[in-house]
């Protein structure tokens, strides 16, 4: 109260006795209470208190106190989507002399947000925070302190470059909620955050694309050797583990599947690379070894169809085209080209095979990662 002497001790006890009470001093008058909200956990709280005022002339000029907020009324302003508040307590507020009661709470919640992580991890999170009282309908109005604009901007200065999230801004809307004859004004703030891919690019992408691109190269060793297949599935139990790794880096509770757990679809098309090693080899070491002559068809298709679509050429051996002019020495070398023949001409359809099959799946790869990294820029 305003008196001659200034704020008392008498005069303080006085407002303190008002604790249960609303500071008015017509209960028919609302209290108007402010919100200033900062991502940084920091939620100030503002209202007017009609029984602490004070001439500062009159008060050897203090226009600023504080008081133990548990001796004063406080608006019960609560966010609605907190699951869980570990928050430490503010024992103070501050209070200007004009009955203008200041409360900074330093705020630590635990908030339900729905997370659509298809576009992981490039993805943007919207989450929704809804401030208001709980008991309280007419008599304590809610309004926004700041701008939603200023709210944004002083989040962001407090969240620069700090932690996984990167704050891209904050949007609000104030609203009246209905029920029956009563009504309680609310805040809503749309939280909009991005996430930093820095991490998950670096122990995520690059490695499973390092692994396509060894998988893609290994088509160029010699299709004869069998260290191809044994590389093939070292890189094939690599990529597992690499997959086993990746499914504890994924965020656990979330809506939808995201578009990075597809890659486990490369490590389909590394078991199909193995599979056409295994009848590449076959071709080249079991069919010629046991000197079984190509069929008709498959001269004319591999050798000669596919053979002209894949630009695959090679030069005859010397020894055949003497064969073909000089007939007298034909009855010597029947046997020894008769077996020439028929390796070599297994070993071209290996290797026309393993061309054509290495174009396949180096289209098959090119067109996947074409469709991921489109959906990406799409979302």
């Amino acid at each position: 109260n305003q008196g001659e002497s200034g704020p008392s001790h008498e005069s303080m006890q006085a407002v303190f006795d008002l604790q249960a009470f609303r500071p008015v001093v017509n209960l028919s008058n609302p209290t108007v209470t402010n919100i200033s909200f900062t991502l940084y956990a920091v939620l100030g709280v503002y209202w007017h208190h009609e029984f602490l005022v004070w001439d500062p002339d009159k008060c050897d000029g203090v226009s600023r106190i504080s008081l133990p907020v548990n001796k004063l009324w406080t608006p019960d302003i609560i966010i609605y989507e907190v699951d869980d508040d570990v928050s430490q307590a503010c024992p103070y507020v501050y209070i200007n002399h004009t009955g203008h009661i200041r409360w900074d709470r330093m705020l630590r919640l635990v908030s339900a947000c729905n997370l659509e992580i298809f576009s992981f991890p490039f993805d943007v999170q919207n989450c929704t925070f809804t401030f208001g009282s709980y008991m309280h309908t007419r008599d304590v109005r809610v309004s926004p302190a700041l701008t939603f604009e200023e709210m944004s901007g002083n989040s962001k200065r407090y969240l620069e470059a700090s932690g996984e999230w990167e704050l891209v801004d904050i949007l609000g809307e104030t609203s009246i909620l209905q029920f029956g004859i009563d009504e309680w004004d609310i805040i809503t703030f749309w939280v909009v955050i991005k996430r930093r891919p820095v991490l998950y690019v670096v122990n995520l992408l690059i490695p499973s694309s390092f692994l396509m691109l060894i998988d893609i190269l290994s088509f160029y060793l010699p299709p004869h050797s069998v260290d191809r297949a044994s590389f093939k599935m070292t890189l094939i139990l690599g990529y597992t583990v690499f997959l086993l790794i990746m499914n504890d880096l994924l965020p656990s509770t979330a809506n939808g599947t995201p578009i990075i757990i597809y890659f486990s679809v490369c490590l389909a098309l590394m078991v199909i690379s193995l599979l056409e090693t295994v009848v590449i080899t076959n071709v080249l070491h079991n069919n010629s070894m046991k000197h079984l002559e190509v069929p008709r068809w498959v001269r004319v298709v591999v050798l000669q169809h596919v053979a002209n679509l894949i630009c695959y050429r090679w030069q005859e051996e010397e020894l055949q085209q003497i064969c073909q002019h000089l007939s007298e020495l034909r009855a010597y070398l029947t046997s020894m080209q008769k077996e020439n023949e028929l390796q070599e001409q297994w070993c071209h359809v290996g290797y026309v095979l393993d061309f054509l099959l290495f174009r396949i799946y180096l289209l098959l790869i090119s067109c996947y990662a074409l469709v991921i990294i489109s959906m990406w820029c799409i979302w």
